[in-house]
């Protein structure tokens, strides 16, 4: 038997842990240095259980939404 979700406990706990993802993720996609990578805000959604973070570099802003539960990226979008 398989927990409920709700059960489960969520791989991006922390502010810090989403944001150490979602640099990585503009680091892979954008070939920018992560000390380059400045973090503008982030955000937890509680009822998505997602996590929002946005970052700045040269002249680009991104906001990384993230699927705390799987810890992956569902989506880099460029603001």
């Amino acid at each position: 038997m398989v927990p409920g979700i709700g059960l489960m406990k969520k791989r991006l706990e922390t502010e810090k842990q989403a944001v150490a993802l979602a640099v990585s993720g503009v680091v892979k996609k954008y070939n920018v240095l992560p000390s380059d990578a400045k973090t503008l805000e982030t955000k937890y959604d509680d009822e998505m259980g997602d996590w929002y973070v946005a970052l700045g570099f040269s002249d680009k802003r991104v906001i990384v939404k993230m699927d705390s539960v799987h810890a992956t990226i569902s989506e880099i979008s460029e603001i």
